[in-house]
This record gives structure tokens, sequence and C-alpha cells, in this order.
């Protein structure tokens, strides 16, 4: 059995987006965005979806909130252990 190609789980895009908001994929080299995405995605828990459309249309603001709420908090604990082990 092979599950299908889309399914992803939507905190990776949150989480990439964040990175991209703080510039640290232009500040950090690729090692340590790997891990530092690696390290945040192990704090939250997974919200898996087939179709981006489905988070945008049907997920209530407050549950958005709450998720960037929790992806900023997951990489800023992953930042705090990746610097405090330079």
């Amino acid at each position: 059995m092979k599950l299908d190609d889309d399914i992803h789980n939507y905190y990776e895009k949150l989480t990439l987006d964040h990175i991209v908001e703080l510039g640290l994929d232009a500040n950090k080299d690729a090692e340590y965005l790997a891990d530092l995405c690696c390290i945040s995605l192990n704090l939250l828990p997974p919200r898996y979806i087939r179709y981006e459309v489905d988070m945008a249309f049907y997920l209530p603001q407050s549950e958005r909130y709450e998720m960037q709420m929790k992806v900023r908090e997951a990489v800023t604990r992953a930042r705090e252990f990746l610097d405090s082990n330079e």
C-alpha cells in the first residue's frame, strides 16, 4: 500500500512560513534549517491534510491562531536548543 503523495502535515507549511518570516532561511545554512525543522515539528502534533484549500476554508480563525502560536513556541524552543549546542 502506498500513501498518496498529496498527504502532508500542515504544520510543515506553518513552520516553514514562520522560518521565512524570521529571515532564518537567509541567515542559516541548510543543515541548521533541516535540524530546526525536525526539532520544531517533533514538538508539534501532526495535522495531516491532502489539500491546503481545506485548511484555508474550513479551519476556524481561532484554531489557525492557536496553531500559529504553537509553531512560534516550537521554533523558539528548537532555536534555543540548537544555539546552545553550537
